[in-house]
């Protein structure tokens, strides 16, 4: 999937208009991947590759030199199939890919900023597109006020749209939600200063 300019303007223009009526801050993260580890796709095509002179040997006539031309062909011909995202992720059990997202996240949160805001909470609206994850992350100010389970709503609204192929539109959903929740508890003020970046961050 990807996301036009038009679509991270939108985004954009509605993390403003959410931060204008809370003290918070929201940023917001898109990943088209959080697992990249190619270890596993190379040991599977290196035991298949490896197996392989083996198979031809019993049942071909093959000279030798064919048979580990065959080898290379077969080894670099999985490494590609095998390193796509799509195919990196399935081979990874669910549990491993939801471990995985979930270091992601809350390595963007501290890398984005969100946990070194002076005097403003704030929160990370967090995606990975090939693990189909989903999170929203808050800092120890939010979280002592809001529990958990109140962001379900936005999460939910935000995997919806995406079931859907409309990304900006899950954004946006989530985004408003987590804004109007904020402004209950952390109404913004004429003090209120925006110390981040009002953008959608591509990884």
């Amino acid at each position: 999937m990807s996301i036009s300019k038009e679509d991270r303007e939108r985004i954009a223009a509605a993390i403003q208009s959410a931060e204008a009526k809370t003290s918070s801050e929201i940023v917001c993260v898109l990943a088209q991947a959080s697992a990249n580890t190619t270890a596993l796709p190379i040991l599977i095509a290196a035991v298949v590759a490896l197996a392989l002179p083996w198979v031809f040997m019993g049942l071909t006539a093959l000279t030798l030199q064919r048979i580990l031309s065959l080898q290379v062909l077969v080894f670099l011909a999985l490494l590609i199939v095998l390193c796509l995202p799509s195919v990196r992720v399935a081979l990874l059990p669910r549990k491993a890919r939801r471990a995985i997202a979930h270091r992601a996240a809350m390595e963007q949160f501290i890398r984005r900023g969100v946990a070194r805001i002076k005097d403003r909470p704030g929160i990370l609206i967090f995606v990975s597109l090939a693990e189909r994850y989903a999170r929203i992350v808050v800092d120890d100010d939010v979280a002592a006020r809001i529990p958990q389970s109140k962001w379900q709503g936005a999460v939910d609204a935000l995997v919806s749209h995406m079931r859907d192929g409309r990304i900006a539109d899950g954004f946006i959903a989530a985004i408003e939600a987590c804004g109007n929740e904020l402004a209950q508890h952390f109404p913004g003020t004429d003090a209120s200063r925006n110390e981040l970046p009002d953008r959608l961050y591509l990884i």
